[in-house]
């Protein structure tokens, strides 16, 4: 019997031992399962965070280069940089002059379109009143069929006496004639008179 003692004790040390040493599935198999939830959490947070910041510097990146395609100024390559990318410093510091260029010329027309109404003012006011100091006069007025009357007239007058002082026989003796037909036909107190 004492064998029989001996070997259920050593079956129980080996019992006991072996439950020691032999892992427990389930307890086990819940921890592994928790850290494994707890890696992919934590990949799919820096996967997330990975793509935004991708998408941050892209729109960084995008919004520098829409710069340098609108900006004037930075579309204007120096020879001696070549066809070499302009960093992100000299795209920002251009940019900022040509913005400071726009606002200084958005002020010289402000300014000008200001002079403009004050001039358009001071005409309607002396429209006004010259309206007022000669009322007759913007009611009659004349017809653009006798205003041609009267330029044809004097037209007509003009050509005849033209036509009579001028010689055609050379270029030299054309100008001579003009120029003493002008000095004889054209002054001011001959239209006068």
């Amino acid at each position: 019997m004492e064998r029989k003692g001996s070997i259920v004790s050593r079956a129980n040390s080996i019992g006991s031992t072996s439950a020691s040493s032999v892992p427990n599935t389930d307890d086990e198999d819940s921890d592994y399962h928790q850290e494994s939830i707890k890696d992919t959490y934590k990949d799919r947070c820096r996967q997330a965070h990975t793509q935004a910041e991708q998408k941050r510097r892209d729109a960084i990146k995008k919004g520098y280069d829409d710069l340098q395609s609108i900006v004037p100024t930075c579309q204007q390559q120096d020879c001696s940089i070549g066809s070499q990318k302009l960093s992100k410093a000299v795209v920002l510091q251009k940019t900022i002059d040509y913005i400071q260029f726009l606002h200084k010329e958005k002020k010289k027309q402000e300014e000008e379109v200001s002079t403009l109404r004050k001039e358009v003012m001071a005409l309607k006011i002396m429209k006004s009143n010259y309206e007022q100091n000669n009322p007759h006069e913007g009611t009659d007025q004349v017809s653009d069929q006798v205003k041609f009357g009267v330029f044809q007239g004097i037209m007509d007058s003009l050509f005849q006496t033209f036509n009579a002082s001028i010689s055609v026989n050379s270029l030299k003796e054309l100008s001579a004639c003009v120029f003493s037909w002008m000095e004889e036909h054209c002054k001011p107190q001959v239209w006068r008179a």
